[in-house]
């Protein structure tokens, strides 16, 4: 593993070498506050020193929307699109949204390959960066931490004056060759692990142990009361994946296509049922249902936590709701402790 010091002033210049291997996707300020992963046109515009971005690179892979097919009811026959596996190099991603993506690298390889998705993951190499945790990450108490590499093939660690370029695989290799701004490093001492100031209060191994006991906590219907459905949780995860299947026909009836859209277990139609029934009508039953598909049910025989500690679904809600303040809510109410005013009422506010 070959370990290099690239000043900031040259960074431009290096993502612009990378641009010539592929399409080149990096994180861009969106607004004043927010950023979002885009085609880079102009290496000058790239932003590596952010929080999170507003939505995961999984967009790139599976996207909100997608057409599956397109059908010829005249002909009774259909086309599926033909996708091509372009070279994409994906720079500036954090080792939380890394994971999230090998998390659904797992999910649509086993039974039958979603093949869609892999198609889409061919070709693409990864550029990942260290980042400062804000009072929002907490992916150090599921296991991720800040200076994991696995499945980058190269790595940017923020020192002084610049950065140190790890390179981890031999693609990594290859898209630094003919990069001539690098300062090589015999050897170099690896930044320290930033602390993160959220944080749980049980050990991540221990999670779908505790969740095995909480179906029944008081902390669902505490939650509940301030939140207020909308699936925004749902919708910036970087491992939720549900879908909606729907056929969109053409106003002459003679054809159409069929969609693939996200969908949002929060949303209220998410369980209906023919016939109006709706296995998780309350919110509070949504809420349960949410964290124990990241704690607990993709758990069982895999052991990997679907929660990637991102913050990303506690930072977009619109009621405030905190993912670490109801997971510490069900440990102290096990464990001792009350937690659950702090669960059903901001900070702000003040009990009735």
């Amino acid at each position: 593993m070959a370990r290099s010091k690239i000043a900031k002033e040259q960074v431009s210049a290096l993502l612009a070498h990378l641009g010539t291997s592929g399409t080149v996707i990096a994180p861009h300020a969106k607004g004043q506050k927010s950023f979002t992963f885009q085609e880079m046109s102009d290496p000058t515009r790239v932003v590596l020193d952010y929080p999170r971005t507003l939505v995961p690179p999984k967009k790139y892979f599976l996207p909100p929307k997608e057409t599956l097919l397109t059908f010829d009811l005249t002909a009774n026959d259909y086309a599926r699109p033909d996708l091509v596996a372009t070279p994409r190099i994906f720079v500036g991603l954090h080792s939380y949204d890394m994971q999230g993506l090998l998390r659904l690298d797992h999910a649509f390889s086993r039974g039958v390959p979603e093949a869609n998705y892999l198609k889409r993951r061919e070709n693409c190499r990864f550029v990942g960066v260290s980042y400062q945790p804000d009072e929002y990450h907490f992916a150090s108490s599921v296991g991720i931490p800040v200076h994991a590499t696995e499945g980058f093939d190269l790595y940017l660690s923020e020192v002084e004056g610049g950065y140190l370029l790890e390179v981890l695989t031999e693609a990594g290799a290859q898209l630094v060759t003919g990069f001539d701004q690098l300062e090589p490093l015999a050897e170099a001492e690896l930044p320290a692990e930033p602390k993160s100031p959220g944080r749980l209060r049980i050990h991540y191994h221990r999670l779908p142990d505790l969740f095995a006991r909480a179906y029944e906590s008081a902390v669902w219907a505490e939650v509940s009361r301030r939140c207020t459905g909308c699936g925004s949780c749902n919708l910036v995860c970087p491992t939720c994946y549900c879908f909606d299947v729907r056929d969109d026909v053409a106003v002459d009836a003679k054809g159409g296509e069929r969609v693939r859209l996200w969908d949002a277990c929060m949303a209220e139609p998410f369980a209906e049922v023919a016939g109006g029934e709706n296995f998780r009508h309350h919110l509070s039953s949504r809420q349960r249902h949410r964290l124990y598909r990241k704690f607990k049910y993709q758990s069982v025989g895999t052991e990997i936590l679907y929660c990637i500690g991102c913050g990303r679904c506690s930072s977009q809600c619109t009621a405030g709701i905190v993912l670490t303040e109801i997971v510490n809510a069900i440990y102290e109410e096990q464990y001792g402790g009350d937690a659950l005013r702090r669960v059903a009422y901001p900070s702000s506010e003040v009990s009735p």
